[in-house]
């Protein structure tokens, strides 16, 4: 067994033995213990730069997904505010078509067909129609007063005439409602 412990301390570096058999001042303690609050000290550093990371690299996932959701959902937005107005001369073309003869009735097929694939696609798409009727209230968020006038009959702030239909792009608005609205009658 001696020449197992032997064999042991004759494989340290030398000078191990001398500070092995040396006794240990309390200077050697107190710069030991200021060593190892240091060490705790960036040890504790560390850890809160490592979570500062951590959290950093989670918002910029969170942000990354939340920007390729609203790419996904908004990303057309501009195509469909341009697809908005042929929607509106598609609709006066249908309300002038009552006038239509027998003749015009194809032509007024063809235009109707078309009107509910163009209804197909924005549903499809997340474009809502916003359809104010007459008597209903003005709501600043969804709708836009082209013009004020007493009306005798009603209250102030009741639509009484709608212009244009307003569109939502899912919870977004894509153009609001163009609505008239009735002032204080006098």
């Amino acid at each position: 067994m001696t020449d197992a412990k032997t064999q042991r301390t004759d494989d340290l570096e030398p000078g191990i033995d001398e500070l092995m058999t040396e006794e240990v001042t309390i200077e050697d303690e107190v710069s030991l213990e200021d060593e190892l609050t240091a060490v705790r000290a960036e040890r504790d550093e560390m850890k809160d730069r490592f979570m500062r990371a951590l959290a950093d690299a989670e918002n910029t996932r969170k942000r990354g997904e939340r920007d390729r959701r609203e790419a996904e959902n908004y990303g057309g937005s501009k195509l469909a505010r341009d697809m908005l107005p042929v929607y509106d001369n598609m609709k006066r073309a249908l309300e002038a078509s009552s006038e239509a003869g027998e003749a015009d009735k194809a032509l007024l097929e063809g235009v109707q067909l078309t009107m509910r694939a163009l209804l197909g696609i924005f549903d499809k798409h997340g474009i809502h129609l916003l359809a104010p009727e007459v008597g209903d209230e003005f709501d600043p968020e969804v709708h836009e007063a082209m013009f004020e006038a007493p009306v005798p009959g009603t209250k102030a702030g009741d639509i009484i005439q709608v212009m244009a239909e307003g569109f939502m792009l899912h919870d977004r608005l894509l153009r609001p409602a163009q609505v008239g609205v009735s002032s204080t009658p006098k």
